[in-house]
């Protein structure tokens, strides 16, 4: 049961209708999660531009997915969980890479290093060690790629939290947070 109101366009101010209309015309859906941040337009277009421009940087998508697939296995959020494994599926990721993501790792090496960075990052609320920092910076990322990182990891926080504190109404294919995706 949703804790926080959902933006429909039944309820919406003029401000979140144009939101709302332009998330629809852009993805062929509202997420849930986009129609809680909705409560405050300010938030969303926040969310909407930072993820805009995150997802302009050199990370491909698949490495952004397993990221937000590992973070939302470690912070719980089953929202997140459901749409990423969605979201991973399209961007290419097979059923055996999703429990990989989602167990901390990849079977693509290079990828591997970026979730394994991204789990430390938000574990230990961004005090990674030196060690961690050569690790990903050995697997081939540049300094622009690991501020990326660390910006993607920022943002699934910030959903896994949204999504977790509204217990929004899942809208993708639901997935267990402790099982098979």
């Amino acid at each position: 049961m949703n804790r926080i109101n959902v933006v429909t366009l039944d309820n919406a101010t003029p401000e979140q209708k144009a939101l709302l209309d332009a998330i629809q015309s852009k993805l062929g859906m509202v997420p849930n999660f986009l129609k809680v941040f909705a409560n405050s337009p300010v938030a969303l277009r926040a969310f909407l531009g930072l993820h805009g421009v995150a997802g302009e940087g050199s990370l491909d998508p698949q490495t952004r997915e397993r990221i937000a697939l590992a973070l939302a296995q470690q912070n719980s959020c089953q929202y997140c969980l459901s749409a990423h494994t969605a979201i991973g599926r399209k961007a290419g990721l097979d059923g055996e890479e999703i429990l990989t993501n989602r167990a901390g790792s990849s079977r693509d090496a290079k990828a591997a290093a970026a979730v394994r960075f991204a789990r430390a990052l938000a574990e230990h609320n961004g005090e990674v060690t030196n060690a961690e920092l050569v690790e990903v910076r050995d697997a081939g990322y540049s300094d622009a790629e690991i501020v990326e990182i660390i910006t993607h990891v920022g943002m699934n926080i910030l959903t896994n939290i949204v999504g977790k504190a509204s217990r929004v109404e899942i809208d993708f294919p639901k997935v267990e947070l402790k099982t098979a995706a």
